[in-house]
């Protein structure tokens, strides 16, 4: 009932997006369905990364009630605790409905599954995930020093959802900058799919390989893990 539930509330962001498209039908040279192929991207890999990244999202409880004394006396790894100590499956809502639209988009532009467009907008979800998660990692490292949670990390998770469902280029020089270089939203999803649809005059190289950022950023925040556990110094007594 809770997937479905999810399945149903996430359409509402899809149905104003229609509206949107069907006032304007263009936004910066982008019609709805070449923004389908982007906005189920995104989604599709948030649930993902919502559904297993769970635990880093409720990490400050576990700092703030002393039971991250308990994991460090375990035989298996930190990371791998917190990693499985929540799964929220009703994320599998979020991830049907990106699916569905992503499947719409594709049928609507004439494109194949079976092509190696299909491979890399398969790499963007991966890199995708891996941001998302990366970004959940980053959120519950920050309680190593702050004990909470910050607030300000809802803005790049939550926020970049919203943000990221929506083609780079309509956005002004400043933010495109700083979901480009500083969180790589762009290059997992928008960039990509940019190049899959002969969109902007970026190098098809640079598109296809555009979801590694993705990976790299997941890479950071484990490192940014790994720095915040040697600085854990228990919670005393």
């Amino acid at each position: 009932m809770l997937s479905f539930g999810h399945f149903i509330s996430t359409f509402v962001d899809i149905f104003a997006i229609w509206m949107l498209f069907n006032r304007f039908k263009l936004i910066k040279g982008w019609n709805l369905f070449e923004l389908m192929i982007i906005y189920g991207i995104i989604h599709m890999s948030f649930a993902l990364a919502e559904s297993l990244a769970r635990g880093f999202d409720k990490f400050s409880i576990i700092i703030k009630y002393g039971d991250f004394d308990r994991i460090l006396l375990r035989p298996l790894s930190s990371f791998f605790q917190i990693a499985a100590s929540e799964v929220q499956l009703m994320r599998v809502g979020r991830f049907l409905q990106g699916l569905i639209v992503i499947i719409i988009g594709f049928y609507k532009l004439n494109m194949s599954f079976l092509s190696l467009k299909t491979l890399l907008i398969l790499f963007s979800i991966i890199g995708s995930f891996s941001l998302f998660y990366g970004l959940f990692i980053i959120q519950a490292t920050i309680s190593f020093w702050t004990i909470e949670t910050l607030e300000l990390m809802n803005i790049t998770t939550y926020g970049g959802v919203e943000a990221g469902q929506y083609p780079m280029n309509i956005y002004n020089r400043g933010f495109k900058l700083f979901f480009t270089f500083v969180i790589p939203l762009a290059c997992v999803a928008y960039y990509p799919v940019a190049t899959i649809l002969k969109k902007g005059n970026l190098q098809a190289i640079l598109g296809i390989l555009a979801p590694l950022a993705g990976i790299l950023f997941f890479i950071v925040a484990m490192l940014l893990w790994k720095l915040g556990v040697n600085h854990y110094n228990s919670t005393g007594n």
